[in-house]
């Protein structure tokens, strides 16, 4: 027996505690009471329920984070988080709150997929991105919504170029093309709060094909149904410049079809409507308007606008 066991059977027959026992006594009386009527969890599932229940999230260890130069942006007048209360600002809330509204909408008005919303035009040139991004930028000042802008014009993308990001990442086409390639390893974080940017990937001569096989509508679904609480824009090819507007209307639950003002013609605009038809919410948005009913407009209430 060591000098340590002699020492504890010493205070015991004297009724003294050890200095271990005291001091887990001292814990047991500093520690908080247990919540009435909520049993102890075991120590394995301590910090929440079975993880198989739990809501998926973009690992940050697996997506990039990337810089959005804001100023750059605002000086080719989109929207950015510390943008006035200017005309073209307060537009798209309207715009979006329509959007968010069918969204997210519950019951007999819910629509399928109305989170994923397909950003297109008739042809190039008709400003789909630049309100694409405003678009998203917009919605990601929403307190309760995440946005993921998907580049889906993979013949030409334009996002990554028009937000002034450098480098070349994988995205949409790898990860249809590439069935063992997870989704959050494509995934580009933002300095922007609530913005993942999904970008459009390699270059793939079959793109709609890859679209519009099983895989590709497994992902999409996946996407839609992953985070409740996100909004999915894809910034589609001009419906009658590419067959791919046509086949990602198959997926999403809203449109957002852009016409630009004295260029669009009413034919090609019929046209191109009933290409993306299978899609049933279609919202026709009117881009580089001149045209003011009167003479006051949103932002000049705030000291903004002219």
């Amino acid at each position: 027996m060591d000098l340590i066991e002699k020492a504890a059977q010493k205070m015991k027959k004297k009724g003294e505690s050890s200095l271990v026992e005291r001091a887990a006594d001292k814990l047991a009386e500093s520690a908080p009471p247990k919540a009435p009527g909520r049993p102890e969890q075991p120590a394995a599932q301590v910090g929440g329920a079975d993880p198989s229940n739990a809501p998926r999230r973009d690992s940050g260890r697996r997506s990039r984070r990337v810089e959005i130069d804001l100023q750059s942006l605002k000086e080719r007048n989109f929207i950015t988080p510390d943008s006035e209360p200017t005309t073209m600002a307060e537009e798209f809330r309207i715009v979006k709150r329509s959007l968010l509204l069918d969204a997210f909408a519950k019951g007999d008005h819910a629509i399928r997929n109305g989170n994923l919303i397909l950003v297109t035009s008739t042809q190039p040139g008709e400003g789909k991105t630049f309100c694409a991004i405003n678009l998203a930028l917009s919605i990601a000042s929403e307190r309760d919504v995440t946005v993921l802008l998907v580049d889906a014009d993979t013949a030409k993308p334009d996002v990554l170029p028009t937000l002034r990001i450098e480098g070349s990442y994988k995205g949409l086409v790898d990860v249809v093309a590439t069935e063992d390639l997870d989704l959050g390893d494509c995934l580009l974080r933002t300095n922007v709060d609530n913005l993942v940017i999904l970008p459009a990937g390699r270059q793939h001569n079959l793109t709609t094909e890859l679209l519009a096989s099983e895989h590709a509508g497994m992902v999409i679904e996946d996407i839609a149904k992953r985070y409740p609480d996100r909004v999915v824009i894809f910034d589609s090819p001009p419906v009658l410049a590419s067959s791919v507007a046509s086949v990602l209307a198959l997926h999403v639950g809203q449109i957002m079809f852009v016409v630009e003002a004295e260029r669009t013609r009413e034919p090609q605009v019929k046209e191109a409507l009933s290409l993306v038809s299978s899609c049933e919410h279609i919202s026709l948005l009117l881009n580089k308007s001149r045209f003011s009913a009167g003479d006051k407009k949103f932002g000049t209430y705030y000291g903004y606008g002219a």
